[in-house]
């Protein structure tokens, strides 16, 4: 692509870089000048009416052979990155800007590795993206792709696609129920706040909790809720923390029959959540911290689990490095 000032007279068929003002016959005096905007292509039309407003340079741009056009190119590659995926819904390109929006609430699934490499190609051509594993909402922005200039060259833009190939998906919701397990040190029944938390929480991805269930903080009544509850992903809030892994509520998974995966998660606030299995059901056991709607570490399994996004315990060790979220006031022993 040629970039650069030329004579209104030999402007035919470039793009003009900026608005510009011009004088159409058909103007009134009283009229102002209308504006030409930037990335029209110019015909001789155009040129005439510009011409009468006194111009006679213009900064244009002028495509190449093999140059594509930037509106071209961003569809292509946005094509590119979603290709072989579901759940993205690609923008008509403006001004070489495509976005890939969420069609249904989820997570972004991102190679990050490809967008990388992508945007190593040149920089005319450019991806931006939410983090890997966002929650998103129907209708979320999870990717823009924006050509720079006016065009790129063909051989750039194949480069690109190439890298770019199904390296952004959306992962939705893959369960309709879940049960929470609560438990009481006590006779009278917990405050229904992390109750109402949690079902916020899986409503957004169209999920509903079964009936209510508070047990004595008991491995036997923990154990025999687990085993007759109803929904597909199982969650404990017990009302004292789980402080270990054989802690009543772990062990009440093992009675149950189910197994323990992991227990512990270096993200603050959220530390002390476990993460189990009972037959084939996913069971979270969730920090005391999901009681606020705020964001915690139990947010970043059960979104994967509910979307079906597999989860082992080095992905949980692995969520230090942005685990440090924000304090939530009401916790009973602050950081600080």
């Amino acid at each position: 692509m040629k970039f650069g000032p030329v004579p209104v007279t030999d402007a035919e068929g470039c793009i003009l870089a900026h608005a510009t003002d011009s004088a159409p016959e058909d103007l009134a005096p009283q009229q102002m000048s209308r504006m030409i905007p930037k990335g029209t292509v110019l015909t001789a039309t155009h040129l005439a009416d510009i011409a009468r407003e006194g111009i006679d340079q213009l900064q244009v741009a002028r495509l190449e052979d093999g140059d594509v056009a930037e509106d071209d190119a961003a569809q292509l590659l946005a094509q590119a990155l979603s290709a072989g995926r579901t759940g993205l819904r690609a923008t008509s390109p403006v001004g070489g800007r495509v976005n890939l929006v969420a069609e249904a609430a989820g997570l972004a699934l991102l190679d990050a590795a490809a967008i990388h490499r992508v945007n190593s190609v040149s920089p005319a051509i450019t991806v931006a993206t939410v983090l890997p594993y966002k929650k998103m909402g129907a209708g979320g922005l999870v990717a823009t792709i924006k050509i720079i200039p006016f065009a790129v060259a063909g051989p750039d833009l194949a480069r690109a696609c190439d890298a770019a190939t199904a390296a952004i998906g959306m992962a939705q919701g893959q369960f309709t129920s879940a049960t929470l397990i609560e438990t009481r040190v006590g006779r009278d029944a917990p405050s229904d706040k992390g109750r109402r938390a949690l079902a916020a929480r899986v409503r957004h991805f169209g999920m509903m909790l079964t009936d209510r269930c508070v047990v004595p903080h008991e491995e036997a009544s923990v154990a025999d809720a687990l085993a007759q509850a109803e929904g597909e992903v199982l969650f404990i809030l017990t009302a004292t923390a789980t402080s270990d892994i054989r802690d009543t509520a772990p062990q009440a998974v093992r009675q149950a029959g189910g197994e323990v995966i992991h227990y512990g998660m270096p993200v603050d606030p959220g530390n002390l959540l476990f993460l189990g299995r009972l037959g084939d059901k996913p069971v979270i056991g969730l920090p005391g911290c999901a009681r606020s709607p705020a964001i915690n570490g139990a947010d970043w399994v059960l979104e994967r689990i509910i979307c079906g996004v597999p989860i082992e315990p080095e992905d949980i060790m692995g969520m230090g490095v942005g685990g440090l979220l924000k304090e939530i006031p009401e916790r009973g022993r602050p950081r600080e």
